[in-house]
């Protein structure tokens, strides 16, 4: 089938023949996050004289890392700190250019951000951690694994760019998304609505949740939060102007692939391409009926899932359920 066809086909599979939600799809209880003092946690660093909001749960546990992705916040993972507060230091941050950090001087690119992330840990006094990066988040997380490497102990790529990315056509993609953010000072008067009404809500998440209806309001309001940010075409284009394909052999600590069978932005072929690159030391485990962002629509199985890898299982989707390899 030729590239544009398969493409209409996996639109029409996995956005229009939808069977609809099971119970365990948005389990996630919002009183483990709502009942946090969010501001408390968080602090802004300079970094290369650009502020960046950094949030540090603190403790004396192993650090944990989550990096969010294009056109996202560290909210996205707001149902996935809380399970780890009691027994990891967890970090996180707004990449440079969305959420509250300054969008730099220099051009946003993928080496750049694996320096500036580098340089938070260093600020931080974190000599070793694990890294959970989704989407821009994992293809970051998986340049800081290559170029500081003995910062990175593990590192779990979530619907990662890098791989199929490479393929996106420059022009038409930087134009739309020149477009979109043209539009974006009219469309975030629509941030209500969409909160609150649920088809609104498919319509504007639908490309990266598989039911956005299912997403709760306060949930929903923390991640509209990230609409209209300067670094949506800038950081477009650092996934685009960047391979580390034929690295990948080099990164030698445990991966794990997690990746929604469903997902529209980043076809579940590249989970596969991802662990062959890299190696035996990758394990890749899909959740189906998912889209783009699995640990923020199954957090259960999720965070059951990154337990059992942080714990050093050899399979840690054992036992887990709904949830198997491959």
């Amino acid at each position: 089938m030729a590239p544009a066809r398969a493409q209409i086909a996996a639109v029409v599979r996995n956005a229009l023949l939808r069977p609809g939600p099971d119970p365990t799809y948005a389990d996630g209880d919002d009183a483990t996050w709502m009942s946090v003092d969010w501001p408390a946690l968080q602090r802004t660093l300079d970094v290369g004289g650009h502020r960046v909001n950094v949030l540090d749960t603190g403790g004396s546990g192993p650090a944990l890392l989550f990096l969010h992705g294009w056109s996202s916040n560290w909210q996205i993972f707001l149902l996935n700190i809380p399970a780890f507060m009691d027994t990891h230091r967890v970090l996180a941050l707004d990449l440079p250019g969305f959420g509250a950090s300054e969008l730099p001087p220099e051009p946003l690119s993928i080496r750049g951000y694996a320096r500036t992330v580098d340089a938070v840990c260093d600020a931080l006094d974190v000599e070793r951690v694990s890294v959970v990066g989704n989407s821009m988040g994992g293809f970051i997380g998986g340049e800081l694994a290559l170029s500081f490497a003995t910062l990175v102990d593990r590192l779990v790529l979530v619907s990662a760019a890098g791989l199929s990315t490479e393929r996106l056509p420059r022009r038409p993609s930087l134009t739309a998304a020149r477009a979109v953010a043209a539009g974006m000072p009219y469309a975030t008067r629509l941030e209500s609505p969409v909160v609150r009404r649920p088809r609104l809500r498919r319509a504007a998440m639908q490309w990266v949740l598989r039911y956005p209806e299912k997403v709760s309001v306060p949930l929903a309001q923390e991640l509209v939060l990230s609409f209209g940010k300067p670094g949506f075409v800038a950081g477009l284009q650092a996934i685009m102007d960047y391979s580390y394909r034929d690295r990948l052999p080099e990164i030698d600590i445990p991966v794990l692939v997690v990746w929604g069978r469903n997902d529209l932005l980043v076809p579940v072929e590249d989970a596969f391409a991802y662990a062959e690159l890299i190696g035996e030391n990758a394990r890749v485990v899909v959740f189906d009926d998912t889209g783009h962002a699995p640990m923020l629509e199954r957090p259960s199985r999720f965070n059951a899932l990154l337990r059992g890898f942080l714990a050093g299982e050899a399979a840690p989707e054992e036992g887990v359920a709904g949830v198997r390899a491959g």
